[in-house]
């Protein structure tokens, strides 16, 4: 009979809870490398994001707005799990792209994070991403109903707007969170090179170039997709733009995103405590 060691035995039982999800392995634990101090600025400007996200309807308790590093393409910020309405610069903590803490201090992560994460780390164009329920636009991830661009607010919208299913990544099992890395990646798959990407049962996934295009894009994809709702029951025929003129109207609206942006921000701002 051969002999077992109990070294053996202890690594064997620390793998057994490892796969039960009771433990999880060292690496998984160590914190990374901080980049550095992001720009006082930009963390501004990611506290004036959760805000505008919440006046302008497009999340309420839940939802959850990051943007890249400026001092590292690898690292994200991204608040602790709060309600965005109540998001200050003490909130907001670095992720390596594993979406792992930098500094947890026992802080409460989003459950969701890695949306963030995967996105960062196949779309280097991407500086921002915004993870919504935004109400208007379940409907469409749930029917089959595709999301187009009525107007040219929305221009945006041209490309095509994927619906991400969970089961195909997931299995039936899933409690619809995209909790794991691999859901993640799955999520970045089906979001490919657009701006948008629904989640069925869920939300959506919205990227930009910029913190105020992610915002910009967010509120707009809610309104167009209350606006197509609004049109289609009418019951008469829904004339969209068509791809010429979406690219020209996209082309017109982005250098004017400023422009709502100052005034969102300026909004949100004054709600901050000590404004």
């Amino acid at each position: 009979m051969e002999t077992v060691s109990r070294r053996e035995v202890l690594i064997g039982s620390a793998a057994v809870l490892v796969a039960a999800g009771r433990v999880r392995p060292a690496y998984a634990q160590a914190a990374p490398p901080s980049a550095g101090t992001a720009d006082t600025a930009l963390v501004e400007d990611l506290v004036a994001a959760n805000r505008i996200l919440v006046d302008q309807g497009v999340v309420d308790a839940y939802g959850h707005v990051s943007v890249r590093h400026d001092k590292a393409a690898d690292r994200y910020l991204m608040s602790r799990s709060i309600a965005p309405e109540l998001v200050t610069a003490a909130d907001i903590m670095e992720y390596d792209l594993d979406s792992v803490p930098v500094d947890p201090r026992g802080r409460a992560l989003y459950l969701e994070r890695f949306i963030h994460g995967e996105i960062y780390r196949v779309r280097p164009d991407v500086r921002a991403v915004v993870h919504n329920h935004s109400p208007s636009v379940i409907p469409f991830g749930a029917t089959g109903v595709p999301l187009r661009p009525l107007y040219h607010m929305s221009a945006f919208l041209w490309p095509g707007v994927p619906v991400f299913e969970i089961r195909s990544a997931g299995g039936a099992a899933t409690d619809m969170l995209v909790r794991t890395l691999a859901l993640g990646q799955a999520l970045a798959k089906t979001l490919g090179a657009g701006p948008v990407a629904l989640m069925r049962g869920h939300g959506a996934v919205v990227v930009g170039g910029s913190l105020p295009e992610a915002v910009f894009r967010s509120v707009y994809t809610e309104v167009n997709a209350r606006l197509q709702a609004q049109a289609m029951a009418l019951g008469g025929s829904v004339t969209y733009l068509d791809t010429e003129e979406a690219k020209k109207a996209q082309a017109s609206v982005a250098g004017t995103i400023g422009r709502p942006w100052e005034l969102w921000k300026r909004k949100a701002l004054a709600t901050l405590p000590g404004k």
